[in-house]
């Protein structure tokens, strides 16, 4: 017998699913990047993984005493993915701590390529323990990579310096003064819109992309594997890509190629029928596809990184964090209703039209044509009015660099 997978749900009930797993990132990331930037990084990053070990190691263990129950597995998931906000907010803000700025941007590269990487190996491992232990049991490998995540961050040997007189500020003030930070300056400003409306456009695609390759073009579920894991190849490479490529045509001119490239590689799927000479153009296309976003995304957030202020860089992230895991679960929904109104197909389309936005917004700005990374500004303070604009663009001012071990960030900053 072909060698197929299961049916997907219908496209609203795939859209209902979507929006509510990607909904409990958005609601805590600006009060985790205010915290991150009020108390010690390492001891949050600690904190959400020791957390998120507690919270699954409930399941195998409710599942050996026969208690298991889906309102558990749905509290599970929910404290997982705020503890997993919590983490990131702090592990993302804490790299341009430990080394020199001038090196971000391959810091950022290698780390976005061994998650690319690690991404599918793990997919595949756990598919591989679920069917030897059950998927209870295998759950007791991701509490062991929590503990072995905390345990590494631990041994991270880096002065911290938190707010000062941080206990007689509100939350909401520190919230509020990072979104005016964010706001204030139009490479943040720009670089974050870039993030959400890439988010936005591919968060539409991807809820109706499988139920499209599985349904619409028969694809296998040998084949579908596949092509997942060609796309995470490319993600990878471009990850690695990006510092050689910004070197040798800029910044600017490279994000702004890999966003009207991103666009065009969506033809294949667009086009395709069913067929081996479809599957392996929808796998070269991802392929290309993810390529353009690890290195655009890789680029992007060392910008970020760069120009932000030490007492400022949490937040800043939260800002983004906040805005691209918004906008997704309401393109989750917005795809299942137009999939239902106008069809698959067509939905597919008008996402792949959507992207064609951050490529505009990116193209308005003068980061278009920036040859250099910026440089850095050269003091932190608390308080957002307090601190200046980052500087213009000039050469980067290296500080101390510490080697050290990071877990890299969970969400696609693609990689917003």
């Amino acid at each position: 017998m072909p060698d197929r997978a299961p049916r997907p749900a219908p496209a609203p009930a795939g859209a209902w699913l979507t929006f509510l797993g990607q909904l409990p990132p958005a609601l805590p990331a600006l009060h985790a990047g205010a915290l991150a930037d009020r108390h010690s990084k390492r001891k949050q990053m600690i904190i959400g993984d020791l957390v998120s070990a507690a919270a699954l190691a409930s399941v195998p263990v409710a599942a050996t005493l026969d208690r298991l129950s889906l309102t558990q597995l749905m509290v599970v998931a929910a404290v997982q993915s705020a503890a997993g906000v919590l983490h990131d907010a702090a592990a993302i803000s804490l790299l341009p701590g430990l080394v020199d700025r001038s090196l971000l941007q391959r810091s950022n590269s290698r780390i976005g390529g061994l998650f690319a990487v690690a991404a599918t190996a793990g997919s595949n491992l756990g598919a591989a323990l679920t069917a030897l232990f059950g998927p209870a049991r295998t759950l007791l490998g991701d509490v062991l990579s929590y503990l072995v995540s905390a345990w590494c961050t631990a041994r991270v040997q880096t002065p911290e310096s938190p707010q000062s007189a941080a206990e007689d500020r509100r939350l909401h003030t520190e919230i509020g003064e990072g979104l005016r930070y964010v706001n204030g300056d139009h490479r943040l400003r720009t670089l974050t819109l870039v993030n959400a409306s890439t988010s936005f456009a591919l968060a539409l695609l991807t809820t109706l992309w499988a139920l499209y390759l599985l349904r619409s073009l028969a694809m296998s579920a040998t084949a579908f594997g596949v092509v997942l894991g060609i796309g995470a190849l490319g993600a990878a490479a471009g990850a690695l890509a990006a510092p050689a490529l910004a070197a040798r045509y800029g910044p600017g001119p490279m994000m702004l190629a890999a966003l009207a490239i991103t666009p065009l590689a969506q033809i294949p799927l667009l086009l395709a029928s069913s067929g081996l000479v479809w599957q392996f153009a929808i796998g070269a296309a991802l392929f290309l596809q993810l390529a353009c976003a690890g290195a655009a995304g890789t680029t992007r957030r060392t910008i970020r990184q760069v120009v932000t202020a030490d007492g400022m860089q949490a937040r800043m992230q939260a800002v983004s964090t906040w805005l691209t895991s918004g906008a997704r679960p309401v393109a989750a929904l917005l795809a299942g209703g137009l999939g239902t109104w106008i069809g698959v197909r067509p939905t597919l389309v008008a996402g792949t039209c959507l992207l064609v936005v951050p490529l505009v917004v990116l193209y308005r700005s003068p980061l278009r044509s920036l040859l250099d990374m910026p440089g850095s500004p050269a003091v932190a303070s608390p308080s957002a009015e307090a601190i200046p604009p980052p500087t213009p663009l000039g050469p980067i001012v290296p500080h101390p660099a510490v080697a050290v071990d990071v877990r890299h960030n969970r969400s696609t900053e693609g990689c917003p």
